[in-house]
Protein backbone atom coordinates (compact mmCIF):
# COMPACT_ATOMS: atom_id res chain seq x y z
CA UNK A 1 0.00 0.00 0.00
CA UNK A 2 0.87 3.33 -0.45
CA UNK A 3 2.10 5.79 1.81
CA UNK A 4 -1.17 7.89 3.47
CA UNK A 5 -1.59 11.52 2.32
CA UNK A 6 -0.18 14.26 4.69
CA UNK A 7 -2.88 17.10 6.46
CA UNK A 8 -3.09 20.18 4.43
CA UNK A 9 -3.53 23.14 6.78
CA UNK A 10 -3.73 26.50 6.70
CA UNK A 11 -3.77 30.02 9.09
CA UNK A 12 -5.42 32.73 7.94
CA UNK A 13 -6.19 36.10 9.48
CA UNK A 14 -5.88 39.63 9.00
CA UNK A 15 -2.50 41.51 9.09
CA UNK A 16 -0.71 40.71 12.41
CA UNK A 17 -3.14 38.44 13.90
CA UNK A 18 -0.13 35.95 14.36
CA UNK A 19 -0.39 33.46 11.90
CA UNK A 20 3.49 32.89 11.51
CA UNK A 21 4.21 32.47 14.98
CA UNK A 22 1.54 30.26 15.37
CA UNK A 23 2.22 28.34 11.94
CA UNK A 24 5.95 27.82 13.29
CA UNK A 25 4.95 26.78 16.67
CA UNK A 26 2.39 24.16 15.07
CA UNK A 27 4.86 22.74 13.31
CA UNK A 28 7.52 22.54 16.20
CA UNK A 29 4.60 20.79 18.03
CA UNK A 30 4.14 18.27 15.20
CA UNK A 31 7.76 17.38 14.74
CA UNK A 32 7.72 16.58 18.72
CA UNK A 33 5.09 14.55 17.85
CA UNK A 34 7.45 12.21 15.82
CA UNK A 35 5.68 13.69 12.38
CA UNK A 36 7.59 15.70 9.62
CA UNK A 37 5.26 18.76 8.20
CA UNK A 38 6.18 21.12 5.96
CA UNK A 39 5.96 25.13 6.87
CA UNK A 40 5.21 27.14 4.07
CA UNK A 41 3.48 30.27 2.85
CA UNK A 42 1.44 32.73 0.62
CA UNK A 43 2.51 34.10 -1.55
CA UNK A 44 5.26 32.54 -1.61
CA UNK A 45 6.76 28.94 -0.80
CA UNK A 46 8.20 28.51 -4.11
CA UNK A 47 10.65 30.08 -6.19
CA UNK A 48 8.86 31.49 -8.79
CA UNK A 49 6.46 32.12 -6.04
CA UNK A 50 8.47 34.07 -4.10
CA UNK A 51 9.08 36.44 -7.00
CA UNK A 52 5.85 37.28 -7.00
CA UNK A 53 5.41 37.86 -3.55
CA UNK A 54 7.66 41.02 -3.44
CA UNK A 55 5.32 42.34 -6.57
CA UNK A 56 2.60 41.96 -4.40
CA UNK A 57 3.84 42.91 -0.49
CA UNK A 58 5.60 45.71 -1.42
CA UNK A 59 5.36 49.15 -2.70
CA UNK A 60 2.42 52.18 -2.83
CA UNK A 61 -0.81 50.62 -1.25
CA UNK A 62 -2.69 51.81 -5.36
CA UNK A 63 -0.07 49.96 -6.94
CA UNK A 64 -2.05 46.94 -8.49
CA UNK A 65 -6.25 46.88 -9.26
CA UNK A 66 -8.00 44.09 -7.52
CA UNK A 67 -8.22 41.76 -10.45
CA UNK A 68 -4.79 42.14 -11.58
CA UNK A 69 -3.92 41.09 -7.47
CA UNK A 70 -6.06 38.10 -8.20
CA UNK A 71 -4.15 37.03 -10.99
CA UNK A 72 -0.78 37.45 -9.26
CA UNK A 73 -2.10 35.97 -6.56
CA UNK A 74 -3.38 33.18 -8.12
CA UNK A 75 -0.33 32.70 -10.31
CA UNK A 76 1.51 32.42 -7.10
CA UNK A 77 -0.40 30.04 -5.20
CA UNK A 78 -0.38 27.95 -8.55
CA UNK A 79 3.49 27.46 -8.37
CA UNK A 80 3.31 27.13 -4.73
CA UNK A 81 1.11 24.12 -5.08
CA UNK A 82 2.55 22.43 -8.30
CA UNK A 83 6.54 22.86 -6.62
CA UNK A 84 5.42 22.59 -2.86
CA UNK A 85 1.92 21.56 -1.49
CA UNK A 86 1.20 18.12 -3.82
CA UNK A 87 4.98 16.60 -3.54
CA UNK A 88 4.82 17.13 0.14
CA UNK A 89 1.27 15.74 0.54
CA UNK A 90 2.21 12.49 -1.56
CA UNK A 91 5.33 11.60 -0.09
CA UNK A 92 3.01 11.87 3.20
CA UNK A 93 3.78 14.74 5.24
CA UNK A 94 1.71 17.29 6.07
CA UNK A 95 1.92 20.85 4.79
CA UNK A 96 1.36 23.87 7.06
CA UNK A 97 0.51 27.69 5.32
CA UNK A 98 0.12 30.52 6.50
CA UNK A 99 -2.60 31.96 3.87
CA UNK A 100 -4.23 30.08 1.04
CA UNK A 101 -6.81 30.79 -1.23
CA UNK A 102 -9.47 32.05 1.70
CA UNK A 103 -7.09 35.34 1.48
CA UNK A 104 -7.77 35.94 -1.67
CA UNK A 105 -11.29 35.22 -1.02
CA UNK A 106 -11.84 38.08 1.33
CA UNK A 107 -8.44 40.50 0.58
CA UNK A 108 -9.62 40.93 -2.88
CA UNK A 109 -13.38 39.25 -2.97
CA UNK A 110 -14.35 40.87 -0.37
CA UNK A 111 -13.03 44.22 0.74
CA UNK A 112 -11.65 45.86 -2.39
CA UNK A 113 -14.95 45.08 -4.44
CA UNK A 114 -17.76 42.74 -5.25
CA UNK A 115 -15.10 40.08 -6.86
CA UNK A 116 -16.13 37.13 -4.90
CA UNK A 117 -17.49 35.49 -8.03
CA UNK A 118 -14.49 36.33 -10.21
CA UNK A 119 -12.04 34.85 -7.22
CA UNK A 120 -13.94 31.90 -7.07
CA UNK A 121 -14.09 31.40 -10.72
CA UNK A 122 -10.36 31.76 -11.11
CA UNK A 123 -9.75 29.66 -7.92
CA UNK A 124 -11.83 26.72 -9.39
CA UNK A 125 -10.27 26.57 -13.16
CA UNK A 126 -6.19 27.12 -11.71
CA UNK A 127 -6.09 26.11 -7.92
CA UNK A 128 -8.86 23.29 -7.41
CA UNK A 129 -7.89 22.19 -3.64
CA UNK A 130 -8.58 23.26 -0.77
CA UNK A 131 -6.97 22.88 2.76
CA UNK A 132 -8.20 19.90 4.86
CA UNK A 133 -8.15 22.12 8.17
CA UNK A 134 -8.38 26.02 8.04
CA UNK A 135 -7.35 27.82 11.38
CA UNK A 136 -9.09 31.48 11.34
CA UNK A 137 -7.21 33.79 13.97
CA UNK A 138 -9.56 36.32 15.29
CA UNK A 139 -8.27 39.31 16.56
CA UNK A 140 -9.23 42.95 17.49
CA UNK A 141 -7.93 44.82 14.51
CA UNK A 142 -6.76 48.17 16.26
CA UNK A 143 -4.50 45.51 18.58
CA UNK A 144 -3.37 43.34 14.86
CA UNK A 145 -2.67 46.69 12.82
CA UNK A 146 -0.17 48.03 15.65
CA UNK A 147 1.63 44.90 15.46
CA UNK A 148 1.80 43.90 12.01
CA UNK A 149 2.88 48.38 11.52
CA UNK A 150 5.67 47.87 14.47
CA UNK A 151 7.64 44.87 12.63
CA UNK A 152 8.46 47.50 9.82
CA UNK A 153 9.52 44.51 7.64
CA UNK A 154 9.28 46.27 4.10
CA UNK A 155 5.94 44.22 3.41
CA UNK A 156 3.35 46.48 4.82
CA UNK A 157 1.52 47.54 1.70
CA UNK A 158 -1.82 45.93 3.03
CA UNK A 159 -1.52 47.79 6.59
CA UNK A 160 -0.87 50.49 4.66
CA UNK A 161 -4.77 50.48 4.06
CA UNK A 162 -5.40 51.66 7.07
CA UNK A 163 -7.39 50.71 9.97
CA UNK A 164 -11.04 50.56 8.19
CA UNK A 165 -9.73 47.83 5.84
CA UNK A 166 -8.62 45.83 8.53
CA UNK A 167 -11.71 46.25 10.00
CA UNK A 168 -13.54 44.62 6.88
CA UNK A 169 -11.10 42.10 6.69
CA UNK A 170 -11.84 40.56 9.95
CA UNK A 171 -15.72 40.73 9.18
CA UNK A 172 -14.72 38.92 6.12
CA UNK A 173 -12.84 36.29 7.83
CA UNK A 174 -15.16 35.88 10.35
CA UNK A 175 -18.38 35.06 7.57
CA UNK A 176 -15.73 32.87 5.99
CA UNK A 177 -15.48 30.53 8.75
CA UNK A 178 -19.46 30.40 8.46
CA UNK A 179 -19.42 29.84 4.74
CA UNK A 180 -16.95 26.58 5.27
CA UNK A 181 -17.97 25.27 8.77
CA UNK A 182 -16.74 22.34 7.95
CA UNK A 183 -13.46 22.99 7.54
CA UNK A 184 -12.32 26.50 9.22
CA UNK A 185 -11.76 26.72 12.69
CA UNK A 186 -12.44 30.60 14.32
CA UNK A 187 -9.50 30.92 16.83
CA UNK A 188 -9.43 33.66 19.86
CA UNK A 189 -6.03 35.23 18.87
CA UNK A 190 -6.55 37.86 21.43
CA UNK A 191 -5.78 35.54 24.18
CA UNK A 192 -1.62 35.28 25.01
CA UNK A 193 0.28 33.21 22.21
CA UNK A 194 0.83 30.44 24.70
CA UNK A 195 -3.14 29.94 24.57
CA UNK A 196 -3.76 30.04 21.24
CA UNK A 197 -0.39 27.62 20.12
CA UNK A 198 -2.38 24.47 22.63
CA UNK A 199 -5.79 25.93 20.98
CA UNK A 200 -4.21 25.36 17.56
CA UNK A 201 -2.32 22.02 18.47
CA UNK A 202 -5.15 20.45 20.24
CA UNK A 203 -7.44 20.85 16.97
CA UNK A 204 -5.12 19.17 15.16
CA UNK A 205 -4.21 16.28 16.68
CA UNK A 206 -7.90 15.79 17.33
CA UNK A 207 -8.07 16.11 13.56
CA UNK A 208 -4.65 13.73 13.06
CA UNK A 209 -6.48 11.39 15.15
Amino acid sequence: MGKAQGLFISLEGIDGSGKSTQARRLAEALRADGRDPVLTREPGGAPGAEDIRRLLVEGDPDRWSPETEILLFTAARRDHLERTIRPALARGQDVITDRFADSTRVYQGATRGDLRGLVDQIHDDAIGVEPDLTLILDMDPDVALARGLARQSGEDRFEDFGLPFQQKLRAGFQALAEEYADRCVLIDANADPDSVATRIVDIVRARLS
